[in-house]
């Protein structure tokens, strides 16, 4: 379980290291271009996937930390029922496990969520987004295909 543990931990910190530097380097809301639709800009979201539940009057801080740590605290204790042979699912908890914990960490200290990633097409902009997301968007990628793909042991 270490292993998939240390994952998680280093999904955090180069989450955590990513948004120190954007909220250091990049200036509020004027992106910074570095290829044809995608820039850096930085962004806060007070609520959660898609600013969901943004403009509530703070409550859904709370709300949304709790949630964290319940869903981290489910996944740790998932990560430690796994078999060994179970990799992919491991890899993908722990993806899912560091992301969590990523966004969590700025919920309390910040109130808000760091976002910077932003990509386009012509006039379409997919909402900011950071890693801790993308190793949550990814991990749940896994956990689909392994949930309609993975081997399962005869009953």
């Amino acid at each position: 379980m270490f292993k998939w543990l240390g994952i998680s931990t280093l999904v955090v910190i180069l989450d955590q290291l990513t948004k120190y530097l954007a909220n250091t380097r990049l200036v509020y809301a004027d992106p910074l271009a570095l290829f044809p639709s995608f820039n850096l800009t930085l962004l806060y979201n007070r609520g959660a996937a898609f600013s969901f539940l943004s403009d509530a009057a703070g409550w859904q801080r709370w709300f949304f930390v709790t949630v964290s740590l319940l869903a981290s605290i489910f996944l740790v204790l998932w990560l430690r029922k796994l078999k060994p042979e179970q990799k992919l699912l491991a890899l993908a908890l722990a993806l899912v496990l560091g992301g969590a914990l990523g966004n969590l960490i700025d919920r309390l200290w910040l109130g808000h969520v760091v976002d910077f990633i932003q990509v386009y097409y012509k006039t379409f902009y997919w909402p900011a987004f950071n890693i801790a997301d993308s190793a949550i968007t990814v991990g749940a990628g896994l956990l689909i295909w392994d949930a309609l793909f993975g081997r399962r042991e005869a009953a």
